[in-house]
């Protein structure tokens, strides 16, 4: 062989066949895939589409994580001959010996892939770093694309309130977290890892359902102490004044009747709250804790219709979860409890009244 790549490897064995696993140092990595298959029709590529949209993200969670970003392995084949040099100490720890003028085909990771060279671009240093591949010996198309297929069929997305529990670069959900374990509503009946909740669930609300609200609150991510105390005092003050839930803690009320027969579970009531909230953080001079009080005088049975009807719920009783529904919900609660609306929410009112009409 000619001029070669030569990679420190370990040895294993999957399906009778030899696959190996490389440290390569990121600089490599373009050039070992440099071919571009975006403009062949996808019966006759092995990969998805790359979706340049993805790249600026996982590009910029490298450049801002520099001393901690990690990455799985990337799963690449090798079109062309190579040879597996085994240690002196072990038959499968040695090297893989490729020629440079081998086709390198990525089967799982292009978008880090792509995400990296761009973060190399701003950060050189990164290009002595390494990351794991896994290379399989190419055996055509068709098991390229097998091999895409078993890669990506079987996983499954970590759930929203997950990643928010475990992430701890993220202030907000830091934040989250400490104001559930601070309001005991929230602590008792906060699911943290689920994103969907059965009907038969002993809780009521998701941690995403959780962090969706505050988010509405902040419109942020990046959020100061000031910040979660103020998100904290709210929180403590809505749930004090929210009788239902008050009632469910001391089992005044069945979670059952509370989740047939109001609105005060559903997770659009919650993100309504959230834009309450957001209206007292723009709003210091207001007395928050004395405005929150009238929560306790609020109708939230799903049979107030004059309250519900077109805002969080359907003409049919369904649940409506749009963006338009959190604000009319949210424009009601302001009104029942004598909050002015800003020139957004009036319009909203007025055309809800006009399409209203022009239903009767």
């Amino acid at each position: 062989m000619g001029f070669c790549y030569l990679f420190p490897a370990v040895r294993g064995k999957q399906a009778y066949r030899d696959y190996y696993i490389a440290m390569v140092p990121l600089k490599l990595l373009s050039r070992l895939f440099i071919q571009d298959e975006s403009y062949i029709l996808p019966e006759f590529r092995a990969q998805r589409k790359l979706n340049e949209a993805r790249i600026p993200e996982i590009k910029q969670y490298i450049l801002d994580n520099r001393n901690t970003y990690v990455f799985s392995a990337l799963s690449a084949s090798i079109d062309g001959e190579y040879k597996y040099i085994p240690s002196e100490t072990s038959e499968d720890v040695g090297t893989l010996e490729v020629p440079m003028e081998s086709v390198f085909l990525l089967n799982d990771g292009q978008h880090r892939k792509a995400a990296i060279d761009a973060a190399i671009a701003e950060d050189a240093t990164l290009g002595e770093e390494t990351i794991s591949i896994v290379f399989f010996n190419d055996c055509g198309l068709e098991r390229s694309q097998q091999m895409f297929t078993d890669l990506n069929k079987h996983a499954v997305k970590t759930s929203n309130s997950l990643a928010t529990l475990y992430d701890s670069r993220d202030p907000l959900a830091m934040a989250t977290k400490s104001i559930i374990d601070s309001v005991e509503f929230f602590r008792m009946f906060t699911d943290k890892e689920k994103d969907i909740l059965g009907k038969n669930s002993s809780n009521l609300f998701t941690l995403n359902n959780m962090y969706t609200a505050n988010y509405k609150i902040m419109r942020k991510k990046d959020i100061s102490i000031a910040d979660e105390e103020f998100m904290l005092t709210f929180w403590r003050n809505a749930a004090n004044n929210i009788v239902e839930w008050d009632e469910l803690i001391h089992r005044a009320i069945s979670k059952t009747d509370l989740r047939e027969n109001y609105i005060i579970t559903l997770a659009i009531v919650l993100k309504s709250l959230g834009k309450l909230g957001a209206f007292f953080y723009d709003n210091p001079q207001s007395d928050m804790v004395k405005v929150l009080k009238g929560l306790r005088q609020v109708d939230w049975r799903r049979n107030n219709r004059r309250n519900w009807e077109n805002r969080t719920l359907r003409t049919d009783g369904r649940v409506m979860n749009s963006e338009e529904a959190a604000l009319l919900t949210c424009n009601k609660i302001k009104q029942l409890l004598g909050i002015a609306l800003n020139p957004e929410e009036s319009a909203k009112e007025r055309h809800l009244v006009r399409r209203q009409d022009d239903e009767q």
